[in-house]
């Protein structure tokens, strides 16, 4: 683990009205709004505040995710998109490693860029379905993503701590869970469809 040096975090309280001072030193903070403000990488990672839910921020960020690029296809080519996810993974990586650093926790839950980049792969190589394939995807991911079955698991476990490398390793277990997610999906689309 790096020492963080170059940051001074905010201290933030479990509800709005506690004494910061009255929280464990170890206890690492819990973003806010106004954490999400002050920084564009918390901006990026917390989904747009997506993931600042007390109650699973990575479904919530999921479900930003679906309904985001459902909005995205009014107004970009297919191309587009991928240009779009092509950008997002290296600008994600950065705001990643640059909010945990600030989180003073390696990988926070309540950062969720990791579940919106990943399933916007799922849903732009998938895509077109309807409603109810769709679903089927949402599923699939968030079950691959929580569960953490075989390789996600392994990938999951790959890249941990501070820095570039957990960056990193924030995103790759959800990419493993999409790729996870679409060999499913393909598969259930060569027996059935």
């Amino acid at each position: 683990m790096e020492p963080i040096t170059d940051v001074q975090p905010k201290r933030f309280t479990a509800h709005p009205g506690a004494d910061a001072s009255a929280a464990p030193a170890s206890a690492p903070p819990r973003p806010s709004v106004r954490f999400l403000l002050q920084h564009p990488a918390h901006l990026i990672a917390l989904g747009f505040g997506s993931g600042l839910g007390r109650i699973a921020p990575g479904t919530v960020g999921t479900l930003w995710a679906w309904l985001a690029f459902l909005v995205l296809q009014l107004w970009l080519t297919p191309a587009h998109i991928g240009w779009l996810i092509a950008v997002s993974l290296p600008v994600g990586w950065w705001a990643c490693t640059v909010t945990a650093r600030h989180l003073r926790v390696a990988d926070p839950g309540h950062i969720v860029w990791d579940e919106v980049v990943a399933f916007w792969i799922v849903l732009w190589l998938a895509m077109p379905m309807g409603f109810w394939g769709q679903l089927s995807a949402f599923a699939l991911f968030r079950f691959f993503d929580a569960a953490k079955p075989g390789p996600v698991r392994w990938a999951d476990r790959l890249c941990k701590g501070f820095g570039p490398r957990g960056g990193w390793g924030i995103l790759l277990d959800d990419l493993v869970a999409a790729f996870c997610t679409l060999l499913v999906l393909a598969v259930w689309r060569h027996l059935f469809g």
